[in-house]
């Protein structure tokens, strides 16, 4: 018997950025806003986190509007931070790689390409290294000698009926993860796919280390979750509306058939 899991995406944070910022190429007016997710994974007696998130000084220093602790979330949903035995970083970006300290007990998960790239000479470049955090780096080193770091280099399995898969594009190391669910397969893309729109009308998100590799990461998304639909992006507030939620605000439940 296969295990499957439950999936929530919880927004902790939000922003309103003009479309020409979300889409190269874009020339129309208008904004978008960004909602920002950690997902939460549950099941088969395993509690796994995917992306951790920024803090409140963080959201200050970058002007997001913060709205909740992912660990606060995470203890709405009746999971301590500290039940929390793995976690898999989509990517080492400021939003998606922070609170260390709340899941200090728990192993991390990254594509060796990810820690090759934001510890290499693409650093010097100031904007390939301006969505990172100098001290969310530092402490993947400190992981890495504790002995709770793992690496992947391209397919990775993290537990039955969840795996990695290296996209790229959006960050040389950038992974998505599939997740077997009571439905079938689940993408959850992060930022291989931020939003929506951006795989219906193949466009690239401007800071992209690889354009040409994040349009062909849309097609293996595509061949991952077998269904678009079955695809999570990582900003789109649009996921509030098409999924139920499980905490009003905060928490939406993500493996079953969108709303609409």
């Amino acid at each position: 018997m296969r295990a499957t899991y439950d999936v929530f995406a919880i927004r902790y944070a939000r922003a309103t950025r003009a479309k020409a910022q979300c889409f190269i190429g874009e020339t129309g007016e208008g904004t978008v806003e960004m909602a920002y997710y950690v997902w939460l994974i549950r099941g088969a007696g395993r509690t796994i986190l995917v992306d951790t998130g920024f803090d409140q000084s963080v959201a200050k220093a970058r002007d997001r509007e913060f709205l909740i602790c992912p660990g606060a979330a995470l203890q709405q949903l009746g999971v301590a931070p500290s039940a929390v035995d793995t976690v898999i970083l989509t990517h080492l970006h400021h939003d998606h790689a922070g609170n260390h300290h709340l899941f200090k007990d728990a192993t991390f998960h990254i594509q060796a390409a990810e820690m090759a790239y934001t510890t290499g000479p693409f650093m010097t470049f100031k904007h390939l290294r301006a969505g990172y955090g100098a001290a969310d780096l530092k402490v993947m080193i400190d992981r890495l000698f504790a002995d709770q770091l793992v690496f992947h280099e391209g397919h990775g399995i993290v537990a039955p009926g969840i795996e990695v898969v290296h996209i790229g594009g959006h960050t040389a190391g950038l992974q998505s993860v599939v997740v077997s669910t009571a439905r079938g397969p689940l993408v959850l893309a992060s930022d291989a796919a931020v939003f929506y729109e951006g795989i219906a009308t193949a466009r690239v998100f401007p800071p992209a280390f690889h354009g040409g590799d994040e349009l062909k990461g849309h097609k293996t998304l595509i061949s991952l979750a077998g269904d678009e639909r079955a695809i999570i992006p990582g900003h789109d507030a649009a996921v509030m509306t098409r999924y139920p939620a499980a905490i009003e605000g905060v928490a939406w439940r993500v493996d079953g058939v969108p709303l609409s």
